[in-house]
């Protein structure tokens, strides 16, 4: 066959399969009708196994190792090549990175077709633009020179911590033109929809127009294809999107970054897991460009990448923090206590009334922020402080904003909504029930009442997510994340129930608290303009200690040091693998771990929603530099159980947010 099929033209495609043991391309005959459209990332419809199924030419070629008859491309729907050699390389490594197929990552890397808009031209952009003033960089050591290296093309890196009231839009944007004006394209990913807004904002105001494209996951098909296209031919050299966009086909890629790296949003919930900042880190590499990490805060993960030199610092210098940054108190310090004993135990203490009160009374809006979403998510008993449970499926108690027949609001289960016209505690037998999380709308009734005749707004998953709100005298209660950007910026912020954050059982939950809390105090007028942040936590506690003094990158250090002394991530790398226990012991006996893995559990999981039966979940943890290793051990694993069609599912997840 070899000496026939040199004649032939051979696509190598990868087949939309979620097989394990089939992650692979599998060679197939290029028939004479489509061998003026078929062309290396291109999409094709090919017989597999007796069914036609999708796929993708990972490159075409001329000759063959498969012994027989090739079968034949059944369809060619677009020449389109959607798939670039920088995107397969990139989608190669992030399988394997993740222990992971490739069809599964180009789930995640190549939007659906449509044809309408492959038929339609995509826009030239206008003549490349000048390099970016710099002045907005000239607040952070050696911030002119990194918008000079992205002109001059060169792989800068650095993990940039924006200063409190930045205009960080502006400046991402900035950094973008500064890689425009080399003709090198960028690409910026950013957590949400809202952070989508201000950087599209940005941009239109920075940019040539048709140099950019967005990628947001709730456009229409058709919109964000064309979009997609727009990168994919080179027509748009800069893209902005969310969490998808980590895989957009920038051409002649000089940056790379990510905004907030440390917010969940940026991990995938689809397999393999990838995590955008690590995505992004690695097409850094690969392609040999800039990378930019960017926040308020900083991450353990990005702490890393400034100890391994693989990054450098962007700050500032204390004296012009001090100048940018609000006036940060904590209600647990020695002074606050001797003036209100109840400042430790009380919601809403008097330093924060007044604090608030100053604010409105001088015509500024004042943000309050609070952890939970809803009216009353979470009751407890009233006497022994049990959670309080639903007696039909043992689900959790809570009350909704929404009130009831006659204006009243009754206790309902969160799992199947039965009302609970009646408790009765199944441990002290007590009949009352007692607020044990209080959310964002009723936090604003006890607020409405607090401060009568003042405006209150509230931005949350239930009232819906305000963007930016007016100047002028108003409490704006927000969950995190949800926090509008108020004009001339907030008179004070009050961070409540500091317990919520600080008292979760999670590896992450201090870096996580002082990044909801930055994210929500750079929005707050610096001290010099009468700015003051009120945090509801002990002074002494290090992440109340790291916003009081502004020095996230102190508290990333400290963590990584912590983490390093316990043997957890990002120091080492960690594979979580669930089911049930009899197909986990299967799994572990086959799996060929590095000598040095530790293998932790098992711990009971809760079943996920379609799941059944009892089910648990390993931890498998190794050094940082033998996580390929474990990778490849888990795949081949995978592709062992799929080829002997092993009839119960494990879910590998490796470096996941959550390991509790």
């Amino acid at each position: 066959m070899s000496g026939e099929t040199g004649r032939v033209q051979v696509a190598r495609v990868v087949v939309d399969v979620p097989l394990a043991h089939l992650d692979r391309p599998f060679d197939y005959a290029v028939p004479e009708k489509f061998a003026d459209v078929v062309q290396a990332g291109c999409r094709v419809r090919v017989r597999f196994h007796g069914r036609l199924v999708d796929g993708v030419v990972w490159e075409l070629g001329d000759t063959t190792e498969f012994s027989g008859t090739l079968q034949p491309l059944s369809h060619v729907p677009s020449g389109e090549p959607v798939l670039t050699p920088q995107v397969a390389r990139l989608v190669r490594a992030v399988a394997d990175r993740y222990a992971g197929t490739a069809s599964d990552v180009l789930r995640l890397a190549l939007p659906p077709r449509r044809a309408a808009a492959e038929k339609r031209p995509s826009p030239t952009p206008e003549e490349l633009p000048e390099p970016p003033d710099p002045a907005g960089f000239a607040r952070y050591q050696a911030g002119p020179a990194l918008l000079t290296a992205l002109a001059e093309g060169r792989p800068a890196r650095a993990v940039w911590t924006a200063l409190p009231g930045e205009d960080w839009p502006t400046r991402l944007v900035e950094l973008c033109r500064a890689a425009l004006s080399g003709r090198r394209g960028s690409l910026v990913v950013v957590p949400d929809g809202k952070d989508l807004d201000r950087l599209t904002a940005a941009a239109q105001r920075l940019l040539p127009a048709d140099s950019f494209t967005v990628l947001r996951a709730d456009d229409s098909p058709e919109k964000r294809y064309r979009r997609f296209l727009a990168a994919s031919r080179g027509a748009a050299q800069v893209v902005l999107g969310t969490r998808a966009a980590m895989f957009a086909p920038v051409r002649e890629l000089g940056l790379v970054v990510v905004w907030d790296d440390g917010d969940d949003l940026h991990s995938d919930d689809h397999a393999p897991y990838p995590h955008a900042r690590d995505v992004l880190v690695q097409r850094a590499w690969l392609d040999s460009c800039a990378a930019v990490v960017a926040g308020t805060s900083r991450t353990a993960e990005a702490a890393l990448l400034v100890e391994s030199a693989w990054a450098h610092e962007l700050v500032a210098d204390r004296a012009v923090l001090r100048a940018a940054a609000p006036r940060v108190q904590a209600l647990g310090d020695d002074f606050e206590l001797a003036r209100d004993p109840a400042a430790r135990t009380a919601r809403l203490p008097s330093l924060a009334y007044e604090a608030a009160r100053k604010a409105l009374a001088a015509g500024a809006p004042v943000l309050v922020q609070v952890p939970r979403r809803g009216y009353v998510p979470s009751l407890s008993c009233a006497r022994c402080r049990a959670p309080a449970r639903c007696a039909a499926c043992a689900g959790p108690l809570g009350i909704s904003p929404r009130p009831g027949p006659g204006g009243t609001r009754i206790p309902a289960c969160r799992w199947c909504a039965r009302p609970a016209a009646t408790f009765d505690c199944p441990h002290c037998h007590a009949t009352k029930l007692r607020a044990a999380v209080v959310g964002e709308s009723r936090t604003a009734e006890e607020l409405a009442r607090a401060f009568p005749g003042t405006t209150v707004r509230t931005s949350g998953s239930t009232s819906g997510v305000l963007a930016s709100v007016p100047a002028g005298p108003a409490l704006v209660v927000a969950t995190p994340g949800a926090e509008p950007v108020a004009e001339g910026g907030y008179g004070a912020a009050l961070l409540l129930d500091s317990w919520a954050l600080l008292g979760r059982a999670d590896l992450r939950a201090g870096e996580e608290t002082l990044r909801r809390w930055t994210n929500a105090s750079a929005l707050v007028r610096p001290a010099s303009a009468g700015g003051l942040v009120i945090v509801a936590a002990d002074a002494a506690h290090p992440v109340a200690q790291a916003l009081v003094r502004w020095d996230p990158a102190w508290l990333a250090e400290r963590e990584l040091a912590d983490r390093r002394e316990l043997g957890f991530p990002p120091v080492t790398r960690m594979a979580s693998l669930a089911g049930s226990p009899a197909a986990l012991a299967e799994f572990l006996a086959a799996a060929r771990l590095p000598g040095d893995a530790d293998l932790l559990g098992p711990v009971p999981e809760r079943p996920r929603p379609g799941q059944e039966g009892e089910r648990e979940r390993y931890l498998v943890r190794v050094p940082r530099t033998d996580g390929g290793a474990l990778a490849h051990a888990l795949a081949e694993v995978q592709g062992v159980r799929s080829a002997k069609k092993a009839p119960e599912h494990v879910r590998v997840q490796l470096d996941p947010l959550d390991l509790v």
